[in-house]
């Protein structure tokens, strides 16, 4: 067993390693590689494991997934998915004050059921929707703020990349973990939705509506975004039902997107293999963060303290939601300074054990599943929480003419809101459970 002392100057060091901005990659690999080295006062069991770790680390097939999504993702930003789905919700809500926000967030929603990443939901709507946001003197921190927050729905609405590795991390079934983010999925949308009419309400001024348009056009609007009901359809009705594996069902709809974006003509040559090199380069990253993530809890698990943490807290008597809430603090806090698949990784395999040996009232698989929502729920807060949420930054770049203090202005709502949903999906687990028992 590790003495407290090391664990606590590792964590310590690891935590404000990445307060300094060193890549998390990096951290994780090296305090793990350090721990390691204290713990067992050798290098050999660390150059021992490195010789064979990342080959067998890369080489699961179970990770083959996270590519066929991200180059999905990639298709569906070329192809024009993006622009179709936020013109059908803006020919649908444009008409209502604040209804280009309340767009955007559909669109948001929709586009995250073909792309499974929050950066790259952020970062496509935001290309998409503040141009029209802004030719409809929109002000700066709703657009924002909105797009901010609806770019949390990519890793919400099935398919999800932290899904999948939270998936892989607590050894629990994907297609059951997606079906559990459904309901929630839309609960956030309903919120940001109802966040949105709150905001316009009380200030008027920011948001003016567009005209009316016709429901002929609405119609033809609805029709362009047949691609993507049909490619989700397709992809998820596959794998609920078992036709497909999430593996087959990802290279499904990454072959069906990358089909349609040939057809519409917006793929070219250069397109495509900009698809595949961006694809390779982010995989290339979260795939680094695993390796540094595996050391690292390679470390804790030498140390034992998930064992040791879920017996003392289990048998001290705590009441289980007390617990919770100081989980929830405790992920809240992280996720302010830390990518939320970084956090995935190096907190699960800690707060998971500590979670089954609670009494929820829920089987050891239904409080995994739920667990993972929350998880996922915490740490997407975290992406649009300052000083350090990523989506902020990224939809930031896209309004050069805005300051920080209006950015962090537009987005407080949004993230009150989802304090809101987190604090509902914890209290009434089945939020996250009623839909797997239909997988």
């Amino acid at each position: 067993m590790g003495d407290p002392t090391l664990i606590i100057t590792i964590f310590g060091l690891l935590v404000v390693l990445i307060f300094l901005q060193v890549p998390v990659a990096l951290v994780m690999l090296g305090t793990g590689i350090l721990g390691i080295k204290l713990v067992t006062g050798s290098w050999f069991p660390i150059l021992s494991s490195l010789k064979s770790l990342p080959f067998d680390t890369f080489s699961s097939y179970s990770l083959s997934v996270i590519p066929l999504f991200l180059l999905m993702g990639q298709f569906a930003m070329r192809g024009g998915l993006s622009k179709a789905l936020f013109d059908a919700a803006g020919a649908l809500l444009g008409h209502r004050r604040g209804g280009l926000a309340m767009a955007s967030i559909l669109a948001c929603g929709a586009f995250g059921a073909v792309c499974g990443s929050s950066l790259a939901t952020a970062s496509t709507m935001a290309t998409v929707a503040l141009p029209e946001m802004r030719r409809y003197n929109y002000s700066k921190s709703l657009a924002a703020g909105c797009l901010a927050a609806g770019g949390t729905l990519g890793a919400l609405i099935p398919p999800s990349v932290v899904l999948i590795l939270y998936a892989l991390i607590a050894e629990q079934n994907i297609v059951k973990l997606f079906a559990a983010a459904v309901v929630p999925g839309l609960i956030a949308i309903a919120g940001y939705f109802a966040t949105i009419a709150i905001y316009v309400r009380l200030n008027k001024s920011m948001a003016e509506p567009t005209d009316r348009v016709p429901l002929k056009e609405c119609m033809r609007s609805l029709l362009k975004t047949m691609p993507v009901v049909t490619i989700f359809c397709v992809m998820l009705g596959g794998i609920y039902t078992g036709i497909f594996t999430p593996t087959e069902g990802g290279a499904v709809g990454a072959g069906l997107t990358g089909l349609y974006a040939i057809l519409t003509g917006n793929l070219k040559w250069a397109d495509l293999v900009d698809c595949v090199t961006s694809t390779g380069i982010t995989t290339a990253m979260i795939f680094f963060i695993v390796l540094g993530a595996t050391l690292f809890n390679t470390f804790v698990a030498m140390t034992q303290l998930p064992q040791t943490t879920s017996a003392s807290i289990a048998a001290s008597g705590l009441n289980p939601w007390l617990v919770l809430a100081c989980i929830l603090l405790f992920l809240l806090v992280l996720g302010s300074i830390m990518d939320s698949v970084a956090m995935m990784l190096l907190t699960v395999p800690i707060l998971l054990p500590v979670i089954l040996a609670l009494d929820f009232g829920l089987t050891p698989e239904q409080a995994a599943i739920w667990f993972g929502i929350v998880v996922l729920v915490a740490t997407e807060i975290g992406v649009i929480t300052p000083p350090l949420g990523m989506n902020l930054f990224i939809v930031q770049a896209r309004v050069p003419d805005m300051s920080t203090s209006d950015m962090y202005r537009g987005i407080f709502p949004f993230i009150c809101c989802d304090m809101v949903r987190m604090v509902a999906i914890a209290a009434f687990p089945m939020l996250s459970l009623v839909a797997i028992q239909y997988v």
